[in-house]
């Protein structure tokens, strides 16, 4: 009598609900995959080659077989949350032991500026320069600047406008004028704030004032400008009252139909002036400054400003990050900038099968595995990142249970077979 396949069956049974077992324990597990238990059926080989009535000697455990198939994306409140939507894993390191793989996207900043799991391995990617360009490569770890940005001066000055058709002319008969103290003396103003070498902000003031209007209908606009209160050098302010500025930093003229201006037709250049600010200290003077007034339109309705924009600023301190689908990691800072300080590089397997589990939600390459293929998120096979979201295990705690209960079934079935085989073994021994 043979005990031999209902001892297998037993054994089985007993690593198929250990498989099951194992996939309910992380069932929370952020980026688990799920394995399932695969079998063989044992056949004893005959001395005179295969029988036709050949009778199995049981079952043995051929596989554990991960599934990585996708898990439901969850959103967190954590930016240094990553989801990968798609293929491949995120690649870790100790720095001194091969690369491991991942799909737990659970990151946190170390002490020293570095991108971690829990477990410390730091994620790897491509760094960028100072200027923030990405350099593509050998991918490294990730850490993020601790030092600020620095200051940047104002180059170019972008304006869009309208000033109202209909307004009445401003300007004194004869020659030009302006007081700053007497809002009567000009039709509309606008002010915006550039910044010198120092990041220190210099707030400047626009004047337009309506000068003139040729016997053709176009219209001409005399444009005054201070900084910090400061007028320009080209305004010629009086000596004797500062206040009173004698000629415009530049003019404007619109065509008789209005719409975009025909002078200036390019970008023109904006000496600020050194001054004082609101706040007592003392401002550089800011020269060269690309002033582009090619935006402005001229049409009867009121006076509006549609668009301000400067290419400087101040100084500013790291405040945060965010990573970008592609992998991009922005720093954020103190005054609004950003600027990449890396991009995450995922790695992908042909057969991911391959891939030995070291335990804490990592693995390694073998040669099953094949080698890694690298790339940046959502190129090729790679998925997407998703920042502030967790891949969630793939298991499927109603299919495991289910499965639970048919193991638990076969065991018990596989233990009646031993029983049975003992009942009728008995019966044979008693035999007089």
């Amino acid at each position: 009598m043979s005990f031999q396949q209902g001892l297998s069956g037993l054994n089985a049974s007993s690593k198929n609900l250990d498989v099951i077992g194992n996939n309910i324990a992380n069932s929370g597990t952020y980026g688990a995959k799920g394995s399932r238990a695969e079998f063989a059926d044992v056949y004893a080989a005959a001395l005179n080659g295969a029988g036709q009535n050949q009778i199995g000697i049981g079952t043995t455990l051929s596989t554990v077989a991960q599934q990585f198939t996708q898990g439901n994306i969850s959103t967190t409140e954590n930016p240094m949350d990553l989801a990968i939507n798609g293929g491949g894993f995120f690649q870790v390191t100790d720095g001194v032991n091969p690369t491991r793989y991942t799909r737990n996207g659970q990151f946190k900043v170390s002490k020293d500026g570095f991108i971690v799991n829990n477990d410390q391995l730091k994620l790897m990617g491509y760094p960028a320069n100072g200027a923030g360009v990405i350099q593509p490569g050998t991918a490294t770890p990730l850490q993020l600047p601790t030092g600020g940005i620095p200051p940047a001066v104002t180059s170019e000055v972008e304006m869009e406008f309208n000033l109202d058709s209909r307004l009445a002319i401003t300007a004194p008969a004869s020659g030009a004028g302006m007081d700053l103290t007497d809002s009567t003396t000009y039709n509309n103003a606008t002010s915006m704030t550039v910044y010198d070498a120092k990041g220190q902000d210099v707030a400047i003031t626009f004047y337009f004032q309506k000068a003139a209007t040729a016997a053709d209908g176009s219209d001409t606009w005399n444009v005054y400008a201070t900084a910090n209160g400061t007028p320009f050098a080209e305004t010629a302010p009086d000596a004797a009252n500062p206040n009173l500025l004698t000629a415009p930093f530049t003019t404007i003229t619109f065509p008789p139909t209005g719409g975009s201006p025909t002078s200036p037709a390019a970008p023109i250049t904006m000496n600020v002036p050194a001054g004082f600010s609101a706040r007592g200290n003392a401002t550089l003077a800011i020269d060269g400054i690309q002033l582009d007034l090619t935006g402005a339109t001229e049409n009867g309705s009121s006076f509006a400003v549609t668009n301000l924009t400067q290419d400087g600023y101040a100084p500013g301190q790291l405040t945060g990050i965010t990573v970008a689908n592609n992998g991009v990691v922005l720093a954020r800072y103190s005054n609004g900038q950003s600027k990449p300080a890396g991009q995450v590089e995922l790695a992908s397997f042909r057969n991911p099968q391959g891939l030995q589990t070291m335990g804490g939600n990592v693995w390694i390459r073998t040669v099953d595995s094949g080698d890694a293929v690298v790339g940046v998120p959502g190129d090729g096979n790679m998925g997407a990142l998703q920042s502030g979201a967790l891949e969630e295990s793939n298991v499927d705690l109603t299919a495991e249970l289910v499965n639970m209960v048919t193991a638990q079934r076969a065991y018990q079935a596989n233990a009646q077979t031993i029983k049975t085989q003992d009942q009728v073994l008995q019966t044979i021994v008693n035999l007089r």
